[in-house]
């Protein structure tokens, strides 16, 4: 129990990771909002949004699945960058694998997936800079 309780003191501390949250129920707030409001004006008054009404699910569900896994299950800037990759990537397989379900595979969420795939980088390295593709020799002795 004592463990527990120094795991979530540790997470709480932690910047990264309560930044992660934020976004990531931030970002399925915004979806719940744009599903009830956004997407039934567009599809009400035929306007082309360029499939964004249509693609909403995939495009903020992978952002905040990317966020909110970061934040639950990445120690360090490394795992984080390696979660927001796995996550995308299993966001698409999974759309690959609709006709095993019974359904058609939609390209434009493949595609919008991808899109948030490459924000959810870009925007993790804007909250958090750039990370190190290799540890200086300091990091490993320690």
């Amino acid at each position: 129990m004592e463990r527990l309780k120094s795991e979530i003191v540790t997470w709480l501390r932690s910047k990264r990771r309560t930044l992660n949250m934020l976004v990531g129920i931030s970002t399925v707030l915004r979806y719940e909002a744009a599903r009830a409001y956004y997407r039934p004006f567009i599809y009400s008054n035929a306007i082309n949004d360029f499939h964004i009404a249509d693609t909403l699910g995939n495009s903020l569900g992978t952002v905040a699945t990317v966020f909110v896994f970061t934040s639950l299950l990445g120690r360090h800037s490394m795992q984080d960058y390696f979660l927001i990759r796995t996550v995308t990537i299993s966001v698409l397989v999974y759309e690959l694998a609709h006709p095993l379900l019974g359904k058609p595979i939609d390209f434009w969420d493949m595609a919008a997936t991808l899109i948030a795939g490459f924000f959810c980088e870009g925007f993790y390295r804007l909250l958090h800079g750039r990370h190190q593709s290799t540890l200086s020799r300091s990091d490993t002795a320690s």
